[in-house]
């Protein structure tokens, strides 16, 4: 009887496990594409920087250290676009 417990147990813990997963993934799905617009993304890069750079001549370093990581993470988000165009294989058949 033990073992038909830990079994049932076991079900219903995968069970919950895969229904919680496909919620996940139709919602990364249902996204659709994903676009990047790099010139944008590059204004605010520098718009960043001016700003930490403003902050830090105005003497508030800390904040100037927030804004210069928003254009790290940023340009870290252009890096990856500009990896995953060049690495894309296209659509299958092609």
């Amino acid at each position: 009887m033990r073992r038909l417990t830990t079994f049932a147990v076991s079900a219903a813990i995968a069970g919950g496990v895969l229904f919680s997963a496909v919620p996940a993934q139709a919602a990364v799905s249902a996204k659709g594409k994903v676009t990047c617009h790099i010139e944008q993304m590059d204004a605010q890069v520098k718009e960043h920087q001016y700003k930490a750079a403003k902050l830090d001549r105005a003497g508030k370093h800390q904040a100037a250290k927030k804004e210069r990581a928003k254009a790290r993470s940023i340009q870290k988000r252009i890096q990856q676009c500009i990896d995953a165009e060049k690495n894309n294989p296209g659509p299958f058949g092609k």
